[in-house]
């Protein structure tokens, strides 16, 4: 983010980094398979960053009727979307013929697919489940932010030519399925009955941010902000401050970049697990 634009907001959604002069262009340092084993920070974010009930409870904290399991789930399919990115990236490698970096944990696809996400396998069975839960939450809050992305692309706050490929994926019919508003409204319905807490979702979404500066592999952490971000955006449109939405207009314009982004990869992931779950 430029310095000229860099501001703090205590109370949001987003923690920004500081300003920088560095610059990354997404086409020039893609997703792929790096090597890097993120499982200790995946690890902290389950057991610190997401919610966890009262023992005396014994209710499962993904199927809680309440917002802070839908907040669990949402984090979680961000964690599915990643795996499905490092499966699919090992794939690539493989069948482009290069070398697993030696030292790799992770050598064959297919096993790593089945211990991540495959629900009869998998060590989280809901890892899809809760991979389409959080796309379905992004596409929803794609369709709240379209009106104000297609004004800028009209009025020259988006260059022509990223404009020109942005127009077709917000005219694309899946953002107009009722079913994908499923998930939106049941976040929404939770938030709104115990909206004196959402304050708190606010401080998780900051911290999962922050916890990306742990990741040690470079393009990871990249690739790692750029996701929380988008996830983080697309809470703060759907749910706000008190569980009716936020002001689309206030978005930054980096958050939407970040929205639309984290949107794709897990487009990406979905078409990959469903090759996956397809396949013999």
């Amino acid at each position: 983010m430029d310095a000229k634009e860099h501001y703090f907001e205590l109370d949001g959604w987003a923690r920004f980094d500081m300003p920088t002069e560095d610059y990354y262009d997404l086409e020039q340092f893609p997703e792929g398979f790096t090597a890097y084993d993120g499982s200790e920070v995946w690890n902290f974010i389950h057991s610190r960053i997401a919610f966890h009930n009262e023992p005396e409870t014994k209710q499962d904290e993904y199927d809680a009727d309440n917002w802070k399991a839908d907040f669990n789930k949402a984090v979680s399919g961000l964690h599915s979307m990643v795996s499905a990115q490092v499966c699919r990236g090992l794939q690539e490698v493989i069948e482009s013929g290069e070398k697993v970096p030696k030292g790799s944990p992770y050598t064959d696809p297919k096993v790593e697919f089945n211990r991540r996400l495959n629900p009869s396998t998998a060590e989280k069975p809901q890892a899809i489940e809760n991979l389409y839960f959080t796309y379905m939450l992004l596409l929803s809050a794609v369709r709240v932010v379209r009106d104000r992305l297609l004004l800028d692309c009209e009025s020259g706050k988006i260059e022509p030519e990223s404009a020109e490929k942005l127009k077709p994926i917000l005219a694309y019919s899946l953002l107009d399925e009722p079913k994908i508003q499923v998930a939106f409204k049941k976040l929404h319905d939770h938030a709104i009955k115990d909206s004196n807490t959402m304050w708190q979702a606010r401080m998780r979404t900051r911290e999962l941010f922050r916890i990306m500066n742990c990741v040690q592999c470079n393009k990871c952490k990249l690739h790692g902000k750029i996701s929380v971000l988008g996830l983080s955006t697309a809470l703060q449109v759907l749910i706000g401050t008190n569980g009716e939405g936020g002001d689309v207009k206030i978005i930054h314009r980096v958050e939407l970049a970040a929205l639309m982004t984290c949107l794709h990869k897990f487009s990406s992931a979905v078409q990959y697990v469903q090759m996956m779950m397809t396949s013999k």
